[in-house]
């Protein structure tokens, strides 16, 4: 029942889940063996006691990909993060940076997909900043990046099943519109007619305290390398392929937050409705003016 939401709509026997392990290289092969494509979307935001981050972004993808190569799979795309760098400070980035180099090492062909920081149903960007448990912050939420809407991304990835011309390319999948997570926080606390509270701690005291916590609880928390992320701006490879050479207009945050959001309303104003081009236009008006008199 945990996963039945990600049941996509096909008659019995087209769209069937095979239970894997990610260190049980023959469920692997079961999963794949028949394919025509294979996506590897499989990661880790955080590391736990089973799988750390080298164990899913390295260890895992360099078995999918023996498992895709020697049954001879047609198309491999592999789904990576954005700013991939096997130099940067964050463990996380670092590791995708190493699956990119080891899948691509088994499998030449390998489609490489680096998407932004992702939007929507579920999403770990909006719905974190309008939650009442993401209080603590560091770098005063200053991290710049283009987030981008999950559906573009899903798009993009269904234009490279029927394009064979995307093999062996690297894609920086990113939103028109660059943002601090400040700058969406306020955005979120807007839409949802709320005012969410978050305590900027110092990275020398939230890291080490986020690295104790994650070992101690079992729930998703804050991670030591998340702290860190939280200081590295999204950089683009200027070399990599983007939404445009899909034929894909990636659509703007602002413009669909009160769409996933509006469940954070309270029942007084869960039917308002966003504001019209009209009032947002009215609204610019008042800006200036200062209503403590």
């Amino acid at each position: 029942m945990a996963k039945r939401h990600l049941k996509v709509s096909g008659d019995l026997g087209r769209v069937i889940f095979i239970e894997y392990d990610l260190r049980n290289t023959q469920s692997l092969e079961e999963s794949v063996r028949h394919s025509d494509i294979v996506y590897n979307l499989v990661g880790r935001n955080y590391p736990t006691k089973n799988f750390d981050l080298e164990d899913v972004h390295v260890e895992g993808a360099e078995r999918i990909a023996d498992a895709v190569a020697k049954y001879d799979v047609d198309r491999f795309i592999h789904v990576s993060s954005y700013n991939a760098d096997i130099d940067s400070p964050s463990e996380f980035f670092r590791t995708k940076a190493r699956g990119e180099a080891v899948v691509k090492g088994i499998f030449p062909e390998t489609t490489i997909v680096r998407p932004a920081p992702l939007f929507g149903f579920e999403d770990r960007l909006l719905h974190k900043l309008a939650g009442v448990t993401n209080l603590l912050t560091s770098n005063h939420m200053q991290e710049r990046y283009w987030p981008v809407h999950a559906i573009d991304v899903g798009q993009a990835l269904e234009v490279m099943l029927h394009d064979d011309s995307t093999a062996s390319q690297t894609y920086e999948l990113y939103g028109p519109k660059n943002y601090s997570t400040a700058e969406i926080a306020a955005l979120v606390d807007k839409e949802i007619l709320k005012h969410r509270r978050h305590i900027n701690v110092p990275k020398s005291v939230l890291k080490p305290a986020a690295n104790i916590l994650n070992k101690l609880l079992w729930w998703p928390i804050i991670s030591a390398d998340e702290v860190e992320r939280e200081f590295i701006d999204q950089q683009i490879d200027p070399k990599a392929k983007t939404f445009r050479d899909l034929g894909i207009k990636p659509a703007e945050l602002s413009n669909l937050t009160f769409h996933y959001l509006q469940g954070y309303r309270s029942a007084a104003f869960y039917d308002l409705p966003p504001a019209t081009e009209r009032e947002k236009r009215e609204e610019k008006k008042y800006l200036h003016v200062i209503d403590d008199q």
